[in-house]
This record gives C-alpha cells, structure tokens and sequence, in this order.
C-alpha cells in the first residue's frame, strides 16, 4: 500500500525541528477532530480495545448502549462492562472472552442499562510490527432491538391466530351436535306430553328440562367463546376512556361490593379525554382486567386504577393487592390456554394483548406473591394514533 503524506512524515519525525514538530501535532489533532465528528454521526456503536480486552475509544452511540462512562475509558474491560457478550463469544485457552485472529458475528442480549438485542461485529488489528500478540480489537455494536421484538411480535401473531383459528372450527365442530341434541330434546319433550299420566313421566320431565338447559349453557359458552377469540379489527372511533372504564365499573358495582373490593381513580395531571379505539374492545379489555383483580383479591381488597399521560402516550395502571403471580408463571401470562384457576379458560390475557396490539398500545405486568398486581396499559394519544394509521398501519 502506498504510503501517505502523513506516514512520510512520522517516518522521519526525529529529524523535524520544533516548529514542524508542533505543525504536525496541530495537524494529528485535526485529523483525530475529523476522525471523531465522523465517528460519532454513526448510528452503530463504535469500540476499539486492546489485546486484554480493555476499552480504549468508544463512540458517542456505544456508550450509552452497553451503560459506559467517560471516565471508564481506558479502564475498564468490555467483558466486564457487558458479561452477556463475554458468555456469547465462546472463550478459546483461558482468554477472556475473545477469538484470536478472528472476525466474529454475534446476537446477544443483554440485560444493562436496559433490555436490548445486540448484534456484534468484531475484528482483530494487525499488532503493530516488532510487537508481540494481537493488536486488539474493533468492536461495532447496532441494536437491533426493534426489529427483533417486531420479529417476536409477528411470530406470536402467527402462533395466536393459528391457535384462534383452530379453535374457532372445534367451536364450530361442538355447534352440530349441540343443535342435534336441541332438535332430539324437543321431539322428546313433545312424546313425554303424552305420557304424562305415567309414574315415571315427571322425572324423565325433569330430566329432560335439565339437559335443555345443560345444552343452551354449552350454546352460550360457544357463542361468547367464538366472539372473544375472532380477531376482528378494530372498529376506530373518538373515546374518553375515564367515562368508558366508569361505565365498566358501574356494570361491575354489584359484584365489587359483594366482594368488599374497593375502587379507587387516581387521575394525575391533565390527561387528553379523548382516543382513537373500539368501544367494544376496550370495554372487554377493562372487563378482563378488573374481573382477574376481583378474582386474586377473592372477599376484600383495594383496586387502585391510575391516570397519566405524556406528550404521546395515555397510561392506565391496575394496581390490586390479591394474590399475585409467580415469577414462573409470570412468562406465560400471555400464552394461549394457559390458566391458574380451577374455572378458567386461559384465554382472557391473551386477547388483552391482542387488543391492546391492534389499537397501537402496549400492556406491561409487574407482580409478586402474595404482595399483588400492576398491569399497565399504553395507549397512544389520538394526534399519535392518526398519524400510525396515515403511514399504513
């Protein structure tokens, strides 16, 4: 390689007098200047590390993802700064954490200052000559985060729908025999009218009103079943959540009082009155929610339901003291079928997520045994939500 300007002159810089010399310090630190400014425009974390690993440049960008301070620099070893990434690049003869000689691509995650998904590219430097080891390392970190929780949500869809559609034809399925079973009772219930003067008539009567009503139960389980699973879009339309969650808990006042549960409404700040969504949807979301608070509370408790917002976002929190849920239940809060209770159908949580997705919002759980429950729900504010639905959503 043809060498440059530059590397002419450090080649004889113990030959330059003290006025070329400080020409050319000026002239190292504008290029180190420009080199920066580049540098830190780039959208990918940037690190450069020596041969034990420990850091020596990083860019604006990689900073704050892996958690790095100014004053570590120079310090501190990336393996110790991010163990995940240590754990992901299989260490060879005791080295920490690194390949030598290697080009390496890794996807880690990791936990600190915050969850993200990483994607790593590393690259060995050429020791510089009469030098013993490696160089070090270049190290390009880009957070992939977004598309990897866009992946994971689309895969889920994929799952959810797949279980909706499967069980919407077993509902279908169950439908045929019931209405057989319906059509047979009637052509029963009109030969026992005249065999009503015989001894055993009045319990074969009974019998016969008990599978009627056995079979118009199954019915309505069915039909509610098939209208919570079906994932029909959401019908948009100007609502005040406040009123909407008020009207729920009216509907809801008998069953709370009878459980001794008292509702709270905390309303922080000025909240915008009104957001794009289906009343429906919304109304069988606060259902859900409160109807799950009521039922980890069973005879008495409290149901805080707190209001905020920010610039973009509406925020509703359920905050119960009941029951709680396992940290090993906690992951499958939102899987298809899965349920704690003796009578439940495990469906509820996953059609909350599913509502929540399609109105553009998100919902968060945080618990703990015995202490209770905050589900949190996002919804984007109405100036936020048109603009999503004008870019295609």
């Amino acid at each position: 390689m043809k060498a440059s300007g530059l590397d002419k002159i450090l080649g004889r810089i113990e030959d330059l007098d003290s006025v070329n010399l400080s020409i050319l310090v000026q002239r190292l630190a504008r290029e180190r200047n420009l080199q920066e400014t580049v540098f830190n425009t780039i959208q990918d974390g940037i690190i450069v590390m020596d041969s034990e690993g420990v850091i020596q440049y990083a860019n604006d960008t990689a900073c704050p993802l892996i958690g790095l301070k100014s004053s570590d620099i120079g310090t501190i070893s990336l393996w110790k700064m991010v163990p995940d990434l240590a754990h992901s690049i299989s260490p060879e003869d005791g080295d920490e954490g690194t390949q030598k000689n290697s080009v390496l691509t890794r996807e880690f995650e990791i936990n600190y200052p915050e969850k993200r998904f990483i994607r790593l590219y590393m690259v060995p430097i050429d020791a510089p000559v009469n030098s013993e080891g490696s160089g070090g390392y270049v190290v390009v970190l880009s957070d992939i985060t977004e598309a990897q929780i866009s992946l994971e949500e689309r895969l889920e869809n994929e799952r959810t729908s797949s279980i909706m559609k499967l069980a919407a034809g077993v509902a279908h399925e169950l439908g045929n025999p019931l209405n057989s079973l319906t059509i047979h009772l009637e052509l029963m219930q009109r030969k026992l009218e005249a065999l009503e003067k015989q001894p055993k008539a009045d319990k074969i009567k009974d019998s016969i009103e008990i599978c009627r009503g056995e079979v118009k139960r199954l019915d309505a389980i069915i039909s509610n079943f098939l209208e919570a699973i079906r994932p029909s879009k959401p019908e948009l339309n100007e609502l005040n959540l406040i009123q909407l969650l008020e009207e729920v808990l009216q509907v809801q006042e008998v069953e709370l009082a009878d459980r001794n549960i008292e509702v709270k409404i905390e309303i922080e700040g000025d909240i915008p009155s009104i957001i794009l969504g289906d009343c429906g949807q919304i109304k069988q979301v606060f259902f859900n929610l409160i109807k799950n608070a009521m039922e980890a509370m069973s005879d008495s408790g409290q149901l805080k339901i707190r209001a905020r917002s920010d610039n973009e976002q509406v925020y509703l929190q359920f905050i119960d003291n009941g029951s709680g849920i396992s940290q090993t239940d906690m992951p499958k809060i939102f899987d298809a079928y899965y349920t704690t209770k003796d009578s439940g159908h495990g469906l509820g949580m996953m059609i909350v997520q599913r509502i929540l997705r399609d109105h553009g919002g998100q919902i968060a759980v945080e618990s703990q045994s015995d202490v209770g429950t905050i589900i949190t729900l996002q919804f984007p504010q109405q100036h936020i939500r048109t603009r999503m639905l004008e870019s295609g959503e």
